[in-house]
C-alpha cells in the first residue's frame, strides 16, 4: 500500500467518520436539548461510558490491533481455509469473554457504579438511575465486540466500508429513539435505542464478511497457534488500553464531586470531548487505522525504510489537520457550545462549563493524533510492552494534575490535565521509537510542523480578530449560525493560503491526492 492508497483508505474511513460524527452531533444536540447537564444526563452519560471503556479494552481498541497484525500476516502466507479457521477460533473467544463480561456487569451493575461514579452516592435517585441504565445497556458490550471482530477480520484483508460506516447505523437509530421513543419513556428510551442501534451494527458487517469468505461451521474449537499469538498480544494491548480508560474513570470519578468541579461536570466532559473528538477521528484515528496493515506489512518484510517513510508522512499529515482544528475549537469554544447545543435544558451556566473544558482540551489535540500513529507503529513490530509503560506513566502525571488543577480550574483542569498528560506521552513514544528503529525523519518533521505553526498562528489571530471585531458576539447583525459559519470559512481560507505561502508538504500532498480524485477511492 503506497502513500496514495493509505489516503484513499484514509478517505473512506474519514468520509464515514464524518458521516458519523454529523449524525452524533445532531444526537448530542437531541440529548442537550432534552437533558442538558443534569441528573438524567450524568446517568445516561455514566451508564454508556461503562460498557465502551470495556469495549476498549477486550473489543473495538485492543482487539482489533491484535488481531490485524496476524491476520494479515495470514491473509499473506497461508491458504485461504486456514486463514477462515483462525478467524472462527477468534469469534468463539470472544463470544465467551464478552458473554461472561455482560452478565457480571448487569449483576455487579450497583458496585461498579460506585467506584466510577462515587459523587452519586450522595443523590440516591441519580445513583438509582444510573444502577437501572447500566443494567439495561450492558448488553451492548456484546454487540460492540462483534463489531470490532468483523473491523479487525475485515481490515486485515484491507476493507474498511462497513465497519466504518457501523457507528453511522448507531447514531441514526439513537437519533430516531430520541425523537419518537423518549418523549413517551423518558430517557430509557435512549438505551433502547443503543441497543437497536448494536444489532443493526452487526447485521451490517454479515454480507461483507459472507462475501469475502467467512462461513459459519458448528466447530467450537478455541485453540489454534495463532490464537495464542494474538492472546499474547492482546493482554498487554488490552493493559495499555485498560491504563488509558483509568485517566477515563478517574476523570469521571472526579466530574462526579460536584461539591468540587460544581454540577453537571461529567455530561460537560462528555460534550466536549465529543468535540474534540471530530477532527481526532476523522483524519486522525482514520489515518491510524488505514495505516496499521500497512506498517505491519512493512514490518513483515524488513523494509524499515518504507516504514520510516510512512511514520514521517502519518505525523506530518496529522499535523497539517490537528493544529489549525486546534487552535480553532480553543478560540471559537463558547461560540462552538453555544450554536450546537444552548436550548432546551442545556442553559448558558451548560455552555459555561462545556466550552471551558472544550478549551483546555484542544491543547492536546495534535498529541492525541500523534499517539495513534506511533502506538500503531510499535503494535506493528510486535511492540505492545512501550506503550503501556508511556501511558502508565501518562497516567500517573495526568491524575496528579487532575488533583492539582481540578480546585482553582474546575471541570477545565480535568481537561488541562489531560491534554498535557497525552503531550507528555506523545513525547516518550516518540523517543522511544526513534531509539528502537532509528531516527525516521525528525528534521523534515520538525521544520513541517514550524510551517504548520506558522500558518496556524495566521489563521488562529484572523480568528480572533473576526469574533471579536468582524462579527462581534451573538449581539451582531448576523444570526449565530451564520456568524459561526462565516469565521470558520474565512479561517479555513485563511489556513490554505498560509499553507501555500510556507509551502507545507502534507497539504500540498494531500491536495495533490484530492485534484486526482483518488481520495475517496
Amino acid at each position: 500500500m503506497t502513500n496514495r492508497k493509505l489516503l484513499r483508505s484514509t478517505g473512506v474511513i474519514g468520509g464515514a467518520t464524518v458521516t458519523s460524527r454529523v449524525l452524533g452531533f445532531i444526537r448530542d444536540i437531541l440529548i442537550a436539548g432534552s437533558f442538558g447537564t443534569g441528573l438524567l444526563a450524568d446517568a445516561f452519560f455514566v451508564a454508556f461510558r461503562i460498557p465502551n471503556m470495556l469495549r476498549d479494552m477486550v473489543g473495538e481498541g485492543a482487539m482489533t490491533a491484535a488481531i490485524v497484525p496476524v491476520l494479515t500476516e495470514y491473509s499473506h502466507t497461508r491458504t485461504r481455509e486456514e486463514y477462515w479457521q483462525v478467524a472462527r477460533v477468534i469469534l468463539n473467544l470472544m463470544l465467551v469473554v464478552l458473554v461472561t463480561l455482560s452478565v457480571a456487569g448487569i449483576f455487579f451493575a450497583p458496585i461498579i457504579v460506585r467506584l466510577i461514579a462515587p459523587g452519586f452516592v450522595a443523590d440516591p435517585e441519580k445513583f438509582n438511575v444510573t444502577v437501572q441504565l447500566t443494567r439495561m445497556i450492558f448488553p451492548y458490550l456484546l454487540l460492540l465486540g462483534m463489531v470490532a471482530y468483523s473491523k479487525g477480520v475485515l481490515n486485515s484483508l484491507h476493507y474498511f466500508t462497513s465497519p466504518e460506516f457501523a457507528p453511522v447505523v448507531l447514531n441514526a437509530t439513537m437519533i430516531t429513539a430520541l425523537i419518537l421513543l423518549c418523549p413517551v419513556i423518558g430517557i430509557r428510551g435512549l438505551i433502547v435505542g443503543v441497543l437497536t442501534g448494536g444489532v443493526l451494527e452487526v447485521a451490517l458487517q454479515i454480507k461483507p464478511l459472507r462475501t469475502r469468505g467467512f462461513r459459519l461451521k458448528k466447530d467450537l474449537t478455541m485453540r489454534h497457534p495463532a490464537a495464542k499469538r494474538i492472546g499474547r498480544l492482546l493482554l498487554p494491548r488490552a493493559m495499555g488500553t485498560a491504563v488509558y480508560q483509568l485517566s477515563v474513570f478517574v476523570d469521571t470519578v472526579l466530574a462526579s464531586l460536584a461539591w468540587i468541579v460544581g454540577p453537571g461536570g461529567v455530561a460537560a466532559l462528555y460534550y466536549s470531548n465529543r468535540l474534540v473528538q471530530l477532527p481526532l477521528a476523522v483524519f486522525g484515528i482514520s489515518l491510524a487505522t488505514a495505516a496499521l496493515p500497512k506498517m505491519t506489512k512493512e514490518v513483515a518484510l524488513n523494509d524499515i525504510t518504507r516504514l520510516k517513510s510512512t511514520i514521517s508522512f502519518s505525523l506530518k499529515a496529522v499535523f497539517t489537520l490537528m493544529a489549525p482544528a486546534a487552535a480553532g475549537l480553543a478560540i471559537l469554544s463558547r461560540d462552538v457550545i453555544r450554536v450546537l447545543f444552548e436550548r432546551g435544558e442545556f442553559t448558558s451556566y451548560s455552555t459555561g462549563i462545556t466550552s471551558w473544558a472544550l478549551f483546555f482540551y484542544s491543547f492536546g489535540l495534535c498529541a492525541y493524533a500523534g499517539i495513534k500513529i506511533l502506538v500503531g507503529v510499535f503494535y506493528s513490530m510486535g511492540d505492545t510492552k512501550t506503550p503501556v509503560k508511556t501511558a502508565a506513566v501518562s497516567l500517573v502525571v495526568n491524575v496528579v494534575l487532575n488533583l492539582i488543577l481540578m480546585w482553582p480550574l474546575k471541570v477545565g483542569g480535568l481537561a488541562l490535565a489531560t491534554a498535557v498528560a497525552a503531550t507528555l506521552n506523545f513525547i516518550m513514544l516518540y523517543v522511544f521509537l526513534t531509539g528502537k528503529i532509528g531516527d525516521f525523519g525528525t528534521r523534515d518533521i520538525l521544520i513541517s510542523l514550524g510551517k504548520v505553526l506558522a500558518a496556524t498562528t495566521l489563521m488562529g489571530t484572523f480568528t480572533f480578530i473576526a469574533r471579536n471585531v468582524l462579527f462581534p458576539a451573538p449581539e451582531g447583525f448576523l444570526p449565530p449560525v451564520l456568524r459561526l459559519a462565516s469565521i470558520i470559512a474565512g479561517s479555513g481560507a485563511i489556513y490554505a493560503i498560509s499553507c501555500y505561502i510556507f509551502h507545507v508538504e502534507g497539504a500540498k500532498y494531500i491536495i495533490k491526492v484530492l485534484k486526482n480524485r483518488r481520495f475517496g477511492e
